[in-house]
């Protein structure tokens, strides 16, 4: 079975893109990451970024996109995915205010559903990043499962992340049996640097691997024992003693 590649979540290095986007993507491509998925463009904007990124010989796994350029600014979001090669578009994150009611869940994956079907048609990919929010329950159901019946596989993905479902109180592993193919992209976190915190990882990667759906997986790391650029090469050091990278 084909190994899926593995990039990097640059919010991880958020402090160090802003400061330089394209020395902090060159130093992650001597790291040994082979991706790097965007969340804005740190001191660049859209074409410069895509040029260091290019420079530094990475591909773009995916871009986390806020809903309010969803929602407003659509078509420029499709430009710049052309942009930089990527077919992958992510929302990362509600408020789980935003999760008060089944109806109210039922209403957001509607409104994903719509974006995913316009983004379709550009033949593009959209998915929905979780937190641990999405595993609480209200009327009777978990967040997500409201969420993710209100949509159409073709139309909304799951990008899940391993470590917030396991806060969340689900066994991520579980989780992409349950959902199959429509998990494209997994989040790698745990609750620091990967192997040093509770999740699972020999489950989650057999579960992936029964499958065989995922196109990348994302290392994030958001809590450091280290440096930031330090922890992350740390994590793909890990992933390589587990044959993962």
């Amino acid at each position: 079975m084909k190994k899926p590649p593995v990039a990097l979540q640059l919010w991880s290095l958020r402090d160090d893109c802003q400061k330089d986007f394209a020395t902090t993507v060159a130093a992650v491509a001597k790291a040994g990451y082979r991706g790097v998925e965007l969340a804005g463009y740190g001191n660049l904007d859209a074409p410069g970024a895509a040029q260091a990124i290019a420079r530094a010989g990475l591909k773009v796994s995916g871009m986390h996109v806020g809903l309010p350029r969803l929602r407003s600014e659509l078509a420029q979001v499709i430009k710049e995915a052309r942009l930089f090669g990527t077919r992958q578009l992510i929302c990362p994150y509600r408020p789980k205010e935003d999760y008060a009611s089944a109806a109210a869940c039922q209403d957001i994956g509607a409104e994903l559903n719509a974006i995913g079907a316009a983004l379709r048609g550009e033949d593009l990919k959209f998915s929905f990043h979780n937190h641990a929010a999405e595993f609480a329950t209200v009327d009777g159901r978990r967040v997500f499962d409201w969420i993710l019946d209100a949509a159409e596989p073709r139309n909304l993905h799951c990008q899940l992340d391993v470590y917030w479902a396991h806060v969340g109180g689900k066994d991520p592993a579980a989780f992409i049996r349950e959902q199959g193919r429509r998990i494209e992209l997994i989040h790698l976190k745990d609750e620091t640097e990967l192997g040093l915190g509770p999740v699972n990882f020999t489950e989650v990667f057999a579960a992936a691997d029964a499958i065989g759906a995922v196109e990348w997986y994302v290392v994030e790391q958001e809590k450091y024992h280290h440096a930031p650029l330090e922890s992350v090469r740390l994590c793909f050091e890990q992933l390589q003693r587990w044959g993962r990278a």
